[in-house]
Protein backbone atom coordinates (compact mmCIF):
# COMPACT_ATOMS: atom_id res chain seq x y z
CA UNK A 1 0.00 0.00 0.00
CA UNK A 2 1.15 3.53 -0.73
CA UNK A 3 2.16 5.84 2.12
CA UNK A 4 0.12 8.90 3.14
CA UNK A 5 2.37 11.25 1.13
CA UNK A 6 2.22 9.17 -2.05
CA UNK A 7 2.30 11.57 -5.01
CA UNK A 8 4.11 14.35 -3.11
CA UNK A 9 7.53 15.24 -4.49
CA UNK A 10 10.34 16.70 -2.37
CA UNK A 11 13.61 18.28 -3.49
CA UNK A 12 16.18 17.68 -0.75
CA UNK A 13 18.95 20.29 -0.76
CA UNK A 14 20.31 19.36 2.66
CA UNK A 15 23.31 17.65 4.22
CA UNK A 16 24.62 16.28 7.52
CA UNK A 17 21.84 15.33 9.99
CA UNK A 18 19.15 17.97 10.43
CA UNK A 19 17.85 18.21 6.88
CA UNK A 20 18.50 14.67 5.62
CA UNK A 21 16.67 13.09 8.55
CA UNK A 22 13.70 15.45 8.08
CA UNK A 23 13.51 14.53 4.39
CA UNK A 24 13.85 10.84 5.23
CA UNK A 25 10.78 11.13 7.47
CA UNK A 26 8.81 12.52 4.53
CA UNK A 27 10.17 9.73 2.36
CA UNK A 28 9.09 7.15 4.92
CA UNK A 29 5.58 8.61 4.67
CA UNK A 30 5.59 7.90 0.95
CA UNK A 31 6.87 11.13 -0.60
CA UNK A 32 9.19 10.88 -3.59
CA UNK A 33 12.42 12.52 -2.41
CA UNK A 34 15.20 13.63 -4.76
CA UNK A 35 18.42 14.49 -2.94
CA UNK A 36 20.74 16.95 -4.66
CA UNK A 37 24.42 16.65 -3.78
CA UNK A 38 27.66 18.26 -4.85
CA UNK A 39 30.45 16.19 -6.39
CA UNK A 40 31.90 15.79 -2.89
CA UNK A 41 28.59 14.43 -1.63
CA UNK A 42 26.95 14.76 1.75
CA UNK A 43 29.74 14.92 4.34
CA UNK A 44 28.19 11.98 6.23
CA UNK A 45 29.08 9.71 3.29
CA UNK A 46 32.67 9.84 4.51
CA UNK A 47 32.08 9.16 8.21
CA UNK A 48 33.47 5.75 9.19
CA UNK A 49 32.76 2.91 9.48
CA UNK A 50 31.91 2.01 5.91
CA UNK A 51 32.56 -0.80 3.46
CA UNK A 52 32.93 1.42 0.40
CA UNK A 53 33.89 5.06 0.01
CA UNK A 54 30.89 7.33 0.03
CA UNK A 55 28.57 4.98 1.91
CA UNK A 56 29.28 5.77 5.57
CA UNK A 57 26.99 4.43 8.28
CA UNK A 58 25.60 7.87 9.17
CA UNK A 59 24.56 8.45 5.57
CA UNK A 60 22.88 5.03 5.41
CA UNK A 61 20.75 5.78 8.47
CA UNK A 62 19.46 9.19 7.31
CA UNK A 63 19.02 8.84 3.55
CA UNK A 64 16.76 5.93 2.71
CA UNK A 65 13.68 6.43 0.52
CA UNK A 66 15.53 8.93 -1.67
CA UNK A 67 16.99 9.07 -5.13
CA UNK A 68 20.25 10.98 -5.48
CA UNK A 69 21.48 13.33 -8.20
CA UNK A 70 24.72 15.28 -8.38
CA UNK A 71 24.46 18.92 -9.51
CA UNK A 72 27.04 21.68 -9.30
CA UNK A 73 24.73 24.50 -8.26
CA UNK A 74 27.45 27.09 -8.74
CA UNK A 75 27.30 26.63 -12.50
CA UNK A 76 24.67 28.17 -14.76
CA UNK A 77 23.67 24.81 -16.13
CA UNK A 78 23.49 23.29 -12.64
CA UNK A 79 21.21 26.09 -11.45
CA UNK A 80 19.03 25.69 -14.54
CA UNK A 81 18.73 21.95 -13.94
CA UNK A 82 17.82 22.52 -10.31
CA UNK A 83 15.08 24.98 -11.27
CA UNK A 84 13.73 22.48 -13.78
CA UNK A 85 13.40 20.03 -10.91
CA UNK A 86 11.67 22.71 -8.82
CA UNK A 87 9.03 23.06 -11.53
CA UNK A 88 7.64 19.60 -10.83
CA UNK A 89 8.03 19.22 -7.06
CA UNK A 90 5.77 20.21 -4.20
CA UNK A 91 8.39 20.97 -1.60
CA UNK A 92 11.95 22.31 -1.57
CA UNK A 93 13.89 21.77 1.66
CA UNK A 94 17.25 23.49 1.97
CA UNK A 95 19.85 23.66 4.72
CA UNK A 96 22.03 26.03 2.69
CA UNK A 97 21.96 29.50 4.23
CA UNK A 98 19.15 31.60 2.69
CA UNK A 99 21.54 34.37 1.62
CA UNK A 100 23.68 31.80 -0.20
CA UNK A 101 20.60 30.30 -1.88
CA UNK A 102 19.61 33.77 -3.06
CA UNK A 103 23.09 34.32 -4.50
CA UNK A 104 22.81 31.00 -6.32
CA UNK A 105 19.49 32.11 -7.78
CA UNK A 106 17.69 29.34 -5.92
CA UNK A 107 16.02 31.26 -3.10
CA UNK A 108 12.31 31.29 -2.35
CA UNK A 109 11.41 33.99 -4.87
CA UNK A 110 13.37 32.31 -7.66
CA UNK A 111 11.71 28.97 -6.94
CA UNK A 112 8.26 30.51 -6.64
CA UNK A 113 8.77 32.17 -10.02
CA UNK A 114 8.89 28.73 -11.68
CA UNK A 115 6.40 27.03 -9.35
CA UNK A 116 3.81 29.31 -7.77
CA UNK A 117 2.58 26.64 -5.34
CA UNK A 118 5.97 25.65 -4.03
CA UNK A 119 6.44 25.05 -0.30
CA UNK A 120 9.96 26.26 0.40
CA UNK A 121 11.41 25.10 3.72
CA UNK A 122 14.53 26.88 4.95
CA UNK A 123 16.36 24.98 7.69
CA UNK A 124 18.46 27.54 9.53
CA UNK A 125 20.50 27.71 12.70
CA UNK A 126 18.88 30.91 13.90
CA UNK A 127 15.76 32.87 12.97
CA UNK A 128 16.60 35.16 10.08
CA UNK A 129 15.13 38.25 11.73
CA UNK A 130 17.55 38.13 14.67
CA UNK A 131 21.18 39.20 15.17
CA UNK A 132 22.47 35.62 14.90
CA UNK A 133 20.92 35.12 11.46
CA UNK A 134 24.18 34.72 9.55
CA UNK A 135 25.86 32.37 12.01
CA UNK A 136 26.52 28.75 11.03
CA UNK A 137 25.07 26.19 13.40
CA UNK A 138 25.84 22.57 14.17
CA UNK A 139 24.44 20.28 16.83
CA UNK A 140 27.13 20.99 19.44
CA UNK A 141 26.72 24.74 19.04
CA UNK A 142 22.97 24.59 19.49
CA UNK A 143 23.28 22.19 22.45
CA UNK A 144 25.41 24.81 24.15
CA UNK A 145 23.45 27.91 23.24
CA UNK A 146 19.99 26.45 23.88
CA UNK A 147 20.69 25.38 27.47
CA UNK A 148 20.82 21.69 26.58
CA UNK A 149 24.46 21.32 27.64
CA UNK A 150 23.88 23.23 30.88
CA UNK A 151 20.98 20.91 31.73
CA UNK A 152 23.31 17.91 31.64
CA UNK A 153 25.38 19.44 34.42
CA UNK A 154 22.45 19.60 36.82
CA UNK A 155 22.38 22.41 39.36
CA UNK A 156 26.10 22.80 39.88
CA UNK A 157 28.06 20.66 37.43
CA UNK A 158 29.77 21.90 34.27
CA UNK A 159 27.86 21.93 30.97
CA UNK A 160 28.15 18.70 29.02
CA UNK A 161 27.01 17.56 25.60
CA UNK A 162 24.41 14.83 25.19
CA UNK A 163 26.10 11.85 23.53
CA UNK A 164 23.97 12.17 20.41
CA UNK A 165 23.21 14.65 17.64
CA UNK A 166 20.13 15.40 19.67
CA UNK A 167 19.40 18.89 18.35
CA UNK A 168 19.71 17.81 14.73
CA UNK A 169 17.28 14.95 15.26
CA UNK A 170 14.75 16.90 17.35
CA UNK A 171 14.75 19.76 14.86
CA UNK A 172 14.27 17.25 12.04
CA UNK A 173 10.96 16.31 13.64
CA UNK A 174 10.00 19.99 13.91
CA UNK A 175 10.92 20.54 10.27
CA UNK A 176 8.91 17.53 9.14
CA UNK A 177 5.73 18.57 10.91
CA UNK A 178 6.13 22.23 9.84
CA UNK A 179 6.39 20.99 6.25
CA UNK A 180 3.29 18.84 6.67
CA UNK A 181 1.40 21.81 8.15
CA UNK A 182 2.31 23.97 5.14
CA UNK A 183 1.30 21.14 2.81
CA UNK A 184 -2.06 20.82 4.58
CA UNK A 185 -2.57 24.57 4.30
CA UNK A 186 -1.88 24.42 0.57
CA UNK A 187 -4.47 21.67 0.20
CA UNK A 188 -7.05 24.08 1.64
CA UNK A 189 -5.94 27.36 0.06
CA UNK A 190 -3.98 26.37 -3.04
CA UNK A 191 -1.12 28.61 -1.89
CA UNK A 192 2.49 27.66 -1.32
CA UNK A 193 4.61 29.51 1.19
CA UNK A 194 8.00 30.05 2.77
CA UNK A 195 8.64 28.02 5.93
CA UNK A 196 11.56 28.86 8.23
CA UNK A 197 12.64 26.32 10.87
CA UNK A 198 15.43 27.63 13.14
CA UNK A 199 17.34 25.22 15.35
CA UNK A 200 18.07 27.69 18.15
CA UNK A 201 14.48 28.78 18.76
CA UNK A 202 13.16 25.24 18.26
CA UNK A 203 15.51 23.82 20.88
CA UNK A 204 14.95 26.60 23.42
CA UNK A 205 11.22 25.98 23.19
CA UNK A 206 11.80 22.23 23.44
CA UNK A 207 14.06 22.53 26.47
CA UNK A 208 11.82 24.91 28.39
CA UNK A 209 8.65 22.78 28.27
CA UNK A 210 9.62 21.49 31.72
CA UNK A 211 12.81 23.39 32.42
CA UNK A 212 11.37 26.92 32.40
CA UNK A 213 10.15 25.97 35.88
CA UNK A 214 9.89 29.02 38.19
CA UNK A 215 10.79 31.34 35.31
CA UNK A 216 7.35 30.66 33.81
CA UNK A 217 5.94 33.26 36.23
CA UNK A 218 6.35 37.00 36.65
CA UNK A 219 7.91 37.65 39.06
CA UNK A 220 9.79 34.32 38.95
CA UNK A 221 8.95 31.72 41.58
CA UNK A 222 12.43 30.25 41.35
CA UNK A 223 15.23 29.37 38.95
CA UNK A 224 14.86 27.59 35.63
CA UNK A 225 15.42 23.85 35.69
CA UNK A 226 12.94 21.05 36.35
CA UNK A 227 13.96 19.66 39.73
CA UNK A 228 13.24 15.99 39.00
CA UNK A 229 15.43 16.08 35.90
CA UNK A 230 18.30 17.98 37.51
CA UNK A 231 19.01 15.92 40.61
CA UNK A 232 22.15 13.82 40.96
CA UNK A 233 20.48 10.42 41.36
CA UNK A 234 18.21 10.62 38.32
CA UNK A 235 20.03 7.92 36.42
CA UNK A 236 19.97 4.16 35.84
CA UNK A 237 20.46 2.47 39.19
CA UNK A 238 23.31 0.02 39.78
CA UNK A 239 22.22 -3.43 40.92
CA UNK A 240 24.44 -6.28 42.05
CA UNK A 241 24.95 -7.34 38.44
CA UNK A 242 23.79 -4.57 36.09
CA UNK A 243 21.72 -1.43 35.79
CA UNK A 244 17.98 -0.88 35.98
CA UNK A 245 15.79 2.11 35.21
CA UNK A 246 13.04 2.39 37.82
CA UNK A 247 10.59 5.26 38.03
CA UNK A 248 8.03 5.31 40.82
CA UNK A 249 6.07 8.40 39.77
CA UNK A 250 2.75 8.74 41.55
CA UNK A 251 1.91 8.15 45.21
CA UNK A 252 0.65 4.60 44.66
CA UNK A 253 3.86 3.63 42.86
CA UNK A 254 6.13 5.12 45.51
CA UNK A 255 4.21 3.31 48.23
CA UNK A 256 4.45 0.06 46.26
CA UNK A 257 8.19 0.57 45.85
CA UNK A 258 8.84 1.05 49.55
CA UNK A 259 6.64 -1.93 50.34
CA UNK A 260 8.80 -4.08 48.05
CA UNK A 261 11.90 -2.69 49.73
CA UNK A 262 10.53 -3.46 53.21
CA UNK A 263 10.55 0.16 54.27
CA UNK A 264 7.20 0.62 56.04
CA UNK A 265 8.49 3.84 57.59
CA UNK A 266 8.36 5.46 54.14
CA UNK A 267 4.80 4.47 53.17
CA UNK A 268 3.22 7.60 54.66
CA UNK A 269 6.28 9.83 54.65
CA UNK A 270 5.33 13.37 53.50
CA UNK A 271 7.91 13.04 50.71
CA UNK A 272 5.82 10.16 49.37
CA UNK A 273 2.21 11.22 49.95
CA UNK A 274 2.40 15.00 49.45
CA UNK A 275 2.97 15.81 45.75
CA UNK A 276 4.40 19.27 46.39
CA UNK A 277 6.86 18.05 48.98
CA UNK A 278 7.70 15.06 46.77
CA UNK A 279 8.57 17.37 43.87
CA UNK A 280 10.80 19.45 46.14
CA UNK A 281 12.51 16.46 47.77
CA UNK A 282 12.69 14.18 44.75
CA UNK A 283 16.49 14.08 44.92
CA UNK A 284 16.31 12.51 48.39
CA UNK A 285 13.88 9.86 47.16
CA UNK A 286 16.05 8.98 44.17
CA UNK A 287 19.06 8.65 46.45
CA UNK A 288 17.05 6.21 48.56
CA UNK A 289 16.17 4.19 45.46
CA UNK A 290 19.85 3.96 44.52
CA UNK A 291 20.78 2.70 47.97
CA UNK A 292 17.90 0.22 48.27
CA UNK A 293 18.37 -1.56 44.91
CA UNK A 294 22.16 -1.84 44.86
CA UNK A 295 22.25 -5.36 46.37
CA UNK A 296 19.40 -6.78 44.27
CA UNK A 297 20.07 -9.03 41.33
CA UNK A 298 18.76 -7.42 38.17
CA UNK A 299 16.40 -10.27 37.27
CA UNK A 300 14.87 -10.37 40.75
CA UNK A 301 14.41 -6.61 40.84
CA UNK A 302 12.68 -6.56 37.47
CA UNK A 303 10.23 -9.24 38.61
CA UNK A 304 9.47 -7.32 41.81
CA UNK A 305 8.95 -4.03 39.99
CA UNK A 306 6.66 -5.76 37.49
CA UNK A 307 4.53 -7.20 40.31
CA UNK A 308 4.40 -3.79 41.97
CA UNK A 309 3.26 -2.15 38.71
CA UNK A 310 6.17 0.26 38.88
CA UNK A 311 7.55 1.61 35.57
CA UNK A 312 10.88 -0.04 34.89
CA UNK A 313 13.29 -1.35 32.29
CA UNK A 314 16.83 -2.57 31.79
CA UNK A 315 19.47 -0.01 30.88
CA UNK A 316 20.26 -1.54 27.48
CA UNK A 317 23.56 -1.11 25.68
CA UNK A 318 23.50 0.15 22.10
CA UNK A 319 24.95 -3.15 20.85
CA UNK A 320 22.11 -5.06 22.51
CA UNK A 321 19.13 -3.19 21.08
CA UNK A 322 18.66 -5.46 18.08
CA UNK A 323 18.38 -8.47 20.43
CA UNK A 324 15.63 -6.88 22.51
CA UNK A 325 12.59 -9.20 22.40
CA UNK A 326 10.15 -6.35 21.80
CA UNK A 327 12.24 -5.00 18.94
CA UNK A 328 12.32 -8.48 17.43
CA UNK A 329 8.57 -8.96 17.72
CA UNK A 330 7.74 -5.63 16.04
CA UNK A 331 10.43 -6.23 13.37
CA UNK A 332 12.01 -2.86 14.05
CA UNK A 333 15.42 -3.83 12.68
CA UNK A 334 15.20 -4.85 9.04
CA UNK A 335 17.94 -6.26 6.83
CA UNK A 336 18.28 -5.58 3.11
CA UNK A 337 20.55 -6.71 0.30
CA UNK A 338 22.13 -3.51 -0.95
CA UNK A 339 23.53 -3.69 -4.52
CA UNK A 340 26.97 -2.41 -3.44
CA UNK A 341 27.08 -2.60 0.35
CA UNK A 342 25.89 -6.16 0.82
CA UNK A 343 23.59 -6.85 3.75
CA UNK A 344 22.70 -3.70 5.66
CA UNK A 345 20.50 -3.30 8.73
CA UNK A 346 18.15 -0.33 8.96
CA UNK A 347 15.59 0.72 11.54
CA UNK A 348 11.97 0.65 10.39
CA UNK A 349 9.68 3.70 10.47
CA UNK A 350 8.28 3.54 14.02
CA UNK A 351 4.83 4.96 13.31
CA UNK A 352 1.92 2.76 12.25
CA UNK A 353 -0.85 3.82 9.87
CA UNK A 354 -3.46 1.16 9.18
CA UNK A 355 -4.37 2.19 5.62
CA UNK A 356 -1.27 4.03 4.37
CA UNK A 357 1.68 2.44 6.16
CA UNK A 358 5.16 3.98 6.00
CA UNK A 359 7.72 1.71 4.39
CA UNK A 360 11.31 1.46 3.19
CA UNK A 361 11.02 1.48 -0.60
CA UNK A 362 14.39 2.86 -1.65
CA UNK A 363 17.73 1.90 -0.12
CA UNK A 364 20.38 4.59 0.46
CA UNK A 365 21.82 5.54 -2.90
CA UNK A 366 25.36 5.83 -4.21
CA UNK A 367 26.53 9.34 -5.02
CA UNK A 368 24.86 10.37 -8.26
CA UNK A 369 23.21 6.97 -8.66
CA UNK A 370 20.04 8.44 -10.14
CA UNK A 371 21.46 11.51 -11.90
CA UNK A 372 20.76 10.21 -15.39
CA UNK A 373 17.18 9.10 -14.81
CA UNK A 374 16.26 12.26 -12.88
CA UNK A 375 17.66 14.51 -15.60
CA UNK A 376 15.74 12.52 -18.23
CA UNK A 377 12.56 12.87 -16.18
CA UNK A 378 13.16 16.63 -16.03
CA UNK A 379 13.00 16.72 -19.84
CA UNK A 380 16.64 16.55 -20.88
CA UNK A 381 17.49 14.45 -23.92
CA UNK A 382 20.13 11.73 -23.72
CA UNK A 383 22.51 13.99 -25.60
CA UNK A 384 21.92 16.87 -23.16
CA UNK A 385 22.37 14.54 -20.20
CA UNK A 386 25.73 13.37 -21.51
CA UNK A 387 26.78 16.99 -22.12
CA UNK A 388 25.85 17.93 -18.55
CA UNK A 389 27.91 15.03 -17.21
CA UNK A 390 30.84 15.73 -19.55
CA UNK A 391 30.89 19.38 -18.43
CA UNK A 392 31.19 18.24 -14.80
CA UNK A 393 27.82 19.70 -13.85
CA UNK A 394 26.55 16.26 -12.85
CA UNK A 395 27.91 12.77 -12.21
CA UNK A 396 26.68 9.40 -13.35
CA UNK A 397 26.92 7.23 -10.26
CA UNK A 398 25.24 4.11 -11.56
CA UNK A 399 27.12 1.03 -10.45
CA UNK A 400 27.72 -0.28 -13.96
CA UNK A 401 27.10 2.85 -15.98
CA UNK A 402 27.48 2.31 -19.74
Amino acid sequence: MAGPLDGIRVLDLTSVGYGPYACQILGDYGAEVVKVESHEGDITRGIAPFKNDGMGHFFLMANRNKRCIVLDLKTVRGREACLKLVESVDIVISSIRPAAMDRLGLGFEACRAVNAKIIYVALVGFGQSGPYAKRPAYDDIIQGMSGMAAMQGGRSGPPSFVNASVCDKICSQVAAHATLAALFSREKTGQGQMVEVPMFESMVGFNLVEHNSGQAFEPPLGPAGYERAMVEYRRPYATADGYVCALPYNTKQWQAFFTIMDRPDMINDPRVVDTKIRSEKIGELYELVADLVKNWKTADLLVALEKGDIPHGVATGLNDLSADPHMKEVAFFQTFDHPTEGTIKLTAPPMKLSETPPDIRQLPARLGEHSVEILREAGYSDTEVQEIIAEGVSLDGRVNAP
